[in-house]
């Protein structure tokens, strides 16, 4: 799960203060438990001592097996007077014990090692919440795209049915080695909403999603060259490499600069080679990439992406037009 630093640091301080806020409440209770009943504690203590006392008495030797013995029954009739006190205390063990919100993990966000599914929930929901800080992840479904801007024209509604069924196909079957893909069109075309359509369902799966602007990201590129302090997850570069889905939108209409371009090949071709999926949009033409960019860059695009393209009228500019309609009437 290619997630940010900042949002895996975000979820282990989480699952810290879970665990804090958990261990903390039990032991007010117990606390409150102990200073009504004393005696409890000094049994609690008893117990400790108790059960000490049986590493003591194997290096004692002697007669081992009965001193053994003694102790369990000291240990079993402690026990009981202690749950005894809590009954009479309208108490239970539970009470007084670290409710933690994952009982198998204990709210540490690992088993044995190995990531808990608590931990993988959480990396989810944080980073559905930090893309739709900046994008409007729940407004860009697969369930609210709709195809009736398109139906005027008979070949771009039968082409942007592919291109939908396609999106949808490939958000539902997501996974790390999915295909990259190249979104063609022009504006307002749908190219935005689909990519995040399908960014929700990868991060519904668990997948780690960078979602951006090729305009941003080229922004974050170039101040990251001259700055000394990077960034705390991270620089741009690696980030868009290291991730499991990248969003690159609008290529082509960030300021043209020689560093960026040769960046965003470097990415790009990054990517390519470990078999992570990108998926770009775009306004121009294969030949302006190329023109743009590089010939190797386009080849690289050109040969690796699937290639989707839409078409119809800007969908942004029918919505106000039918908004004006609307309000005149």
């Amino acid at each position: 799960m290619g997630y940010g630093i900042k949002i895996y640091q975000a979820a282990r301080l989480e699952m810290e203060q879970r665990r804090r806020q958990a261990e903390a409440a039990a032991q007010e209770r117990k606390d409150a438990f102990f200073l009504e009943c004393p005696r409890a504690r000094e049994i609690r203590e008893e117990m400790a001592q108790n059960a000490a006392g049986a590493g003591k008495a194997v290096l004692a030797g002697g007669d081992v097996r009965q001193e053994l013995s003694k102790l369990r029954d000291r240990g079993v009739s402690l026990k009981k007077e202690y749950q005894d006190l809590l009954e009479t205390h309208h108490l239970t063990e539970s009470d007084i014990t670290p409710q933690y919100q994952c009982p198998h993990c204990r709210d540490t966000g690992f088993v044995d090692g190995r990531m808990c599914g608590c931990m993988k929930t959480l990396l989810r929901s944080l980073a559905f919440e930090k893309l739709s800080m900046s994008v409007p992840l729940e407004s860009c479904t697969f369930e609210n795209f709709s195809l009736e801007y398109y139906q005027e024209d008979e070949r771009a509604y039968q082409q942007m049915q592919k291109v939908f069924r396609a999106c949808k196909s490939y958000g539902e079957k997501f996974r790390a080695d999915s295909p990259s893909l190249l979104f063609k069109g022009g504006t307002g075309l749908g190219k935005t909403h689909l990519s995040l359509a399908i960014a929700g369902k990868a991060i519904e799966k668990g997948f780690g999603v960078i979602y951006g602007s090729a305009q941003s990201f080229a922004v974050a590129l170039e101040k990251e060259r001259f700055d000394r302090d990077l960034p705390e997850d991270g620089t741009t570069d690696a980030q868009l490499a290291d991730c499991d889905l990248l969003i690159l939108d609008d290529l082509g209409t960030e300021f043209p600069s020689a560093y960026v371009n040769a960046a965003l090949y470097n990415v790009v071709n990054t990517r390519m080679l470990a078999g992570k999926p990108t998926i770009i949009s775009t306004n121009l033409s294969l030949k302006e990439l190329e023109d743009r960019y590089s010939e190797r860059f386009a080849s690289r695009i050109t040969g690796y992406y699937g290639k989707l393209e839409f078409l119809g009228r800007d969908v942004r500019v029918q919505r106000r037009l039918r908004r004006a309609k609307s309000n005149s009437v």
